[in-house]
């Protein structure tokens, strides 16, 4: 089976704009959570997408659930995030397993909820490369000058920019995998960890690429924000 777990646990209010966490914000006439969930919806593979939120929004996300794609409502299932990035999606593949018992071959494309431009293309390429790879990870390359400073006051290197790439999301894995990986990390490691490839990385796991596009752009700040309403007067 194919699972899409959307990460929408945070509570931040980077914006400035609003008490409401940011992936319940509008863009265009709907919440930014409504536009990343329908993009999932159009991949017939994905058996259901789990939405992981802060327990004190899943009533709220049940609503919106209701209000705006409660025809697909039965692929969709709200359930309690965790405390950081890696937690939540621990809390979504428990609940997938509450669903229906996993096997080791259950795919999840694990993505920001505030990324709501992804393509179709970028979720079945997730979806190729997971059954080929441990896991998989979604990258453009970088178009700036990457500078290292190891004190934040001088340059101490200035890599080749050819090697280097900008992560986004989604990030897709074995369900199992994922877990196992996550539980064999002791309390530090997993609290410095907040990137799930990353897991897959230190263990020496192979982690495919798969290009991303540069309007998969993360919503977290009011720029961000006004950029997202241009671009969907756009499409």
């Amino acid at each position: 089976m194919i699972y899409a777990g959307i990460l929408a646990g945070g509570t931040g209010t980077r914006m400035g704009i609003s008490n409401m966490p940011k992936q319940f914000l509008e863009l265009g006439k709907k919440p930014i959570l409504i536009h990343t969930i329908e993009k999932f919806l159009l991949e017939p593979e994905i058996e259901k997408i789990v939405v992981g939120v802060h327990e004190d929004w899943v009533s709220h996300a049940e609503d919106l659930v209701e209000q705006y794609v409660s025809a697909f409502a039965d692929r969709i299932i709200i359930t309690p995030g965790g405390v950081d990035r890696n937690t939540t999606i621990e809390n979504i593949i428990n609940r997938i397993n509450e669903y229906k018992p996993l096997t080791d071959e259950d795919i999840i494309v694990t993505h920001d909820s505030v990324r709501p431009f992804i393509t179709l293309r970028i979720i079945k390429d997730n979806i190729r490369l997971a059954k080929e790879s441990d896991a998989v990870d979604t990258v453009v390359e970088a178009v700036d000058t990457i500078l290292e400073s190891t004190n934040g006051e001088y340059i101490s290197s200035i890599p080749n920019r050819a090697h280097y790439y900008q992560g986004q999301t989604p990030q897709s894995f074995k369900c199992l995998d994922f877990l196992n990986l996550y539980n064999s990390l002791d309390k530090e490691e997993k609290q410095i960890l907040t990137d799930a490839c990353k897991i897959f990385v230190i263990k020496g796991k192979k982690v495919a690429l798969a290009k991303g596009e540069y309007s998969n752009i993360k919503i977290t700040t009011v720029t961000d924000l006004k950029i997202a309403k241009s671009m969907l007067e756009d499409e």
